[in-house]
């Protein structure tokens, strides 16, 4: 009986460790595909970016304007005035949910114009994210003005 009892101990310890493993790995993805937007962003390569985006992802900007999909967006980032702006995401922490698919992604972002190291603007911002297709996609994204 005491073997059962290790047994049963050992499995649930497996368990523990492959969850705990596969949360990483999911966070650690969700993690490289916003490095990887962040950069696309910093290029100014808009096109890039919305990879990184479902096809009907919402967008708050920190200002309160409402992005409905990739079209809007383009259109929004084609329309902002010069000096161009690029924004980086940094965030502290990410949730993930294995049963839904979905992860909750939340940091402080900053804005910085074209050729400057020096953030202009700023705050904090949540993203949801969703792994519909094998790939983790943003579906959307809430940003507050904080500081300017």
């Amino acid at each position: 009986m005491n073997w059962v009892r290790t047994s049963i101990f050992s499995l649930i310890g497996i368990l523990i460790i492959s969850i705990s493993y596969g949360q990483d790995l999911e966070k650690a993805l969700i993690l490289a595909q916003r490095e990887a937007s962040n950069q696309a962003l910093r290029n100014f390569d808009h096109e890039l970016n919305a990879t990184f985006s479902t096809e009907d992802a919402f967008i708050t900007t920190g200002l309160g304007v409402l992005i409905s999909g990739k079209e809007e967006q383009e259109i929004y980032l084609k329309s902002l005035p010069s000096p161009r702006m690029y924004w980086i995401r940094t965030p502290d922490e990410v949730i993930v949910n294995h049963k839904t698919q979905l992860a909750w992604e939340t940091g402080t972002w900053k804005g910085y114009l074209e050729d400057s190291d020096e953030a202009v603007v700023g705050g904090k911002y949540s993203a949801q994210w969703t792994k519909t297709s094998g790939t983790w996609l943003i579906r959307s994204q809430l940003f507050v003005t904080l500081t300017d």
